[in-house]
């Protein structure tokens, strides 16, 4: 658990909580016990600490999540990253964050079937994009165009689908969910290629709408 300051504020006792609330979440789920718990450890009022958490369970998954987001990065920093290829980079991202969440699978298992409910897919959705695009940032992809959302797309949606696999993956090492993971990137991969070699061939072709406008609207 993240230790707190004299007289916290909101967020900070928001973020200080949040690990330990992932791990009461395992027993009492995503509930006002799990913060109870929590902020007794913490030496935080219980009344207190729920104030921090005004959404419920959502906004302590958030939390957590967001907790991972920065563990992750500190767990494999720019020096390490800046040696490996972007499929290296992305694998490395992806397993770290499997790491910090891997103690906590149970909770995690919850807090995925809490954002399947009908009333919080678009939060799920942001926080899905939240963490690939902290993924693509740390891999230094600076795509400001339509690549930028197509990566985050893509990335969000196979680390969704990692997710569901590690939650129930016995094997060793997490064998099962390396295998997925690294058939899903070598996709990525692929089609990064094949999308670059696409628009260079297309590159200098005639543009049918420039001709279409030329024809309404002739130069003078």
């Amino acid at each position: 658990m993240t230790s707190l300051p004299p007289d916290p504020t909101l967020d900070e006792i928001r973020d200080g909580l949040a690990p330990g609330i992932a791990a009461n979440a395992a027993f009492d789920g995503w509930s006002d016990a799990a913060v109870a718990a929590a902020a007794q450890a913490a030496g935080i009022d219980a009344d207190v600490a729920r104030l921090a958490f005004p959404g419920g369970a959502v906004d302590m998954i958030d939390a957590w999540f967001a907790g991972i987001d920065r563990d992750m990065l500190a767990a494999v920093p720019p020096t390490r990253l800046a040696a490996m290829k972007v499929r290296g980079k992305i694998t490395a991202l992806v397993e770290a964050r499997l790491t910090l969440l891997a103690p906590n699978r149970e909770s995690l298992r919850r807090a995925l079937a809490i954002l399947a409910l009908p009333q919080h897919v678009t939060r799920a959705a942001t926080l899905g994009w939240r963490a690939a695009n902290a993924m693509w940032r740390a891999a230094g992809d600076t795509a400001t165009d339509y690549n930028h959302y197509t990566k985050r797309a893509m990335l969000g949606g196979i680390y969704a689908a990692t997710i569901t696999v590690f939650v129930n993956d016995e094997s060793a090492g997490w064998a099962d969910t390396r295998g997925f993971l690294a058939r899903r990137i070598e996709g990525i991969m692929r089609f990064e290629k094949a999308k670059a070699g696409f628009l260079k061939r297309v590159e200098h072709r005639p543009s049918l709408s420039r001709f279409i406008g030329r024809l309404r609207y002739p130069v003078v």
